[in-house]
């Protein structure tokens, strides 16, 4: 208990623990998983709270984290060994092959394998396997390079699955399944994809006029070939194409399904892709290192994620302060909390990072709807519209957004310009498309 502050300094003491894990996280004085853990232990001391009180604390943390940080772990781990087989290569050359010289079916093409790509939730990895396939198909053509960034950052943004970081995020500070969170999203998901469709088709009958290409002068222009680079063509199993796409498929519909648990539904994924496509046992382990690094960090964020949480929630830090924001609002205010939040969850990805926003902020919004009589669900469910996930292709606290535009030798500011206008306007999209289908009241 409160030795030093005294019972009524809980929120003020939460509060100083945010402002502060914020500050040392934006600004570049701490990293996230050093920060997620020291700021709240130091602050349950400086609280009055014991050692073992604040171990308890984060014993309980760490227990609500563990089956999210297991599902990504091995999330990560499974589509990088399907990336490795070449599971999507047949399915890109087709993509590609269809664009042809057609700006329209190029930009529409742009989405459709963005989306695909992106199935192992890496904006990163995305970028860097979608741009060097498509780029010589839009300089040879002329069209501009901020389509395509613009393009890449909405099929990316929107395309928000349970195993993206936002949705783990969400899914540990709330202590429930990825699923719960996604599956009632996945209608609105829909109406936020043929958002971007109709976007990509606009952008290319535009390119077409202005670039001036006649049907005929773009079937004359020579195809445009996708290359798999030479340092992973050993790697490649095109043999076993239709058995990694039924063993993804049987991954994915098992865990929306709640037929497994979605840490179980991926360990047995990657049990099987390792054995059916590297047989040799050196080999299954050189795929495992090859993305353990990856799966290692976003799994130790999170377990220091489990400190923070453990001890804000189970402290009653949390509680504290969205009582003192509760004290000021009725109930009728508090309703349109999650509609306020999609419209605006976008922007704020400007202003905060992941870290910040969904371990910091989004615990104390929801602490306040709940207590206001809502379900905490449906907060987790309107941030995901926006904040870090359509916002994080522009945010200057991604390094995703910097190797977007490094790649294709873009100004931050003219990409910023040109693309946030599109990304909100799917977020509210979609904002609006989650209260029509009853996601979240307006």
């Amino acid at each position: 208990m409160l030795t030093l502050f005294g019972e009524g300094s809980l929120a003020p003491l939460g509060l100083c623990i945010i402002l502060v894990l914020l500050a040392v996280i934006m600004t570049k004085r701490m990293s996230p998983l050093i920060a997620l853990i020291l700021i709240p232990f130091l602050g349950a001391m400086a609280g009055g709270f014991t050692p073992v009180e604040t171990s308890k604390f984060v014993l309980e943390g760490l227990r609500a984290i563990v089956p999210a940080a297991g599902m990504f772990v091995f999330a990560i781990l499974f589509f990088g060994v399907m990336s490795d087989a070449g599971m999507l290569d047949p399915i890109i050359d087709w993509i590609v092959k269809k664009m042809g010289n057609s700006p329209t079916r190029i930009t529409i093409g742009t989405v459709i394998l963005t989306l695909l790509i992106h199935l192992d939730g890496s904006g990163a990895v995305t970028f860097m396997l979608a741009i060097p396939a498509l780029l010589p198909l839009y300089d040879r053509l002329g069209i501009q390079r901020r389509i395509l960034a613009c393009l890449l950052a909405l099929a990316a943004g929107v395309n928000v699955l349970p195993w993206v970081g936002p949705m783990i995020r969400a899914s540990a500070v709330l202590n429930v399944p990825a699923t719960t969170i996604f599956n009632p999203l996945i209608p609105v998901q829909c109406v936020g994809l043929g958002f971007v469709l109709l976007v990509a088709y606009i952008f290319g009958k535009r390119e077409e006029k202005r670039l001036g290409l006649s049907a005929q002068a773009a079937a004359d222009a020579p195809v445009h070939v996708h290359q798999v680079p030479e340092d992973q063509k050993a790697l490649r199993r095109p043999k076993m194409f239709w058995v990694n796409i039924l063993i993804t498929i049987a991954v994915i519909v098992c865990m929306v399904m709640n037929w497994l648990s979605a840490v179980l539904s991926f360990m047995l994924g990657l049990a099987f892709a390792l054995v059916l496509n590297y047989r040799d046992v050196k080999m299954q382990k050189a795929r495992i290192d090859a993305h353990s690094k990856t799966a290692l960090m976003m799994a130790s964020i999170l377990m220091a994620a489990g400190v923070f949480v453990g001890i804000m929630k189970n402290s009653g830090m949390i509680k504290a302060m969205a009582g003192a924001v509760v004290s000021g609002m009725s109930a009728d205010m508090g309703q349109h909390i999650p509609f306020i939040l999609g419209i605006v969850g976008m922007p704020l990805t400007l202003f905060f990072d992941p870290d910040s926003f969904y371990f910091g902020v989004m615990p104390i919004i929801a602490e306040v709807y709940q207590t206001l009589g809502g379900d905490p669900i449906q907060v987790a469910q309107a941030a995901l519209m926006g904040a870090c996930t359509t916002g994080f292709p522009v945010s200057p606290l991604t390094p995703a957004t910097f190797l977007l535009v490094g790649l294709l030798g873009l100004d931050l500011g003219e990409h910023q310009k040109f693309a946030i206008p599109f990304l909100w306007t799917s977020s509210i999209v979609m904002t609006f498309a989650a209260v029509a289908f009853g996601v979240f009241p307006l």
